[in-house]
């Protein structure tokens, strides 16, 4: 959940996952210059670029807990995301329990 006083780019930093427009992408850079999405919308590829001056700009809907940005293309609704991603730290240490 995003807290109202962060900003985009913090929020964008801690995020491993975002929703735009209704889609869901696990496929995003970001750095302090620009903003880069890309996920698929059925057979379709869709990207989206945002600059430095564009995130920044963005405002947070702390109702609907979502990010308010627009680009060249117009406005666009964003939700950052932590999704939960199983990793193999775990798998070591439970085959050293069990004597494996």
């Amino acid at each position: 959940m995003t807290d109202a006083s962060q900003t985009l780019s913090s929020a964008l930093k801690d995020s491993n996952m975002l929703e735009i427009d209704g889609l869901f992408c696990f496929e995003f850079s970001f750095d302090n210059d620009l903003l880069q999405v890309e996920c698929m919308d059925g057979r379709d590829t869709r990207r989206w670029r945002f600059n430095a001056q564009q995130v920044a700009q963005a405002r947070f809907d702390a109702v609907l807990n979502r990010w308010n940005i627009s680009s060249d293309s117009g406005e666009h609704l964003l939700v950052c995301m932590s999704a939960f991603s199983p990793s193999d730290d775990g798998d070591e240490g439970d085959n050293e329990s069990e004597g494996v």
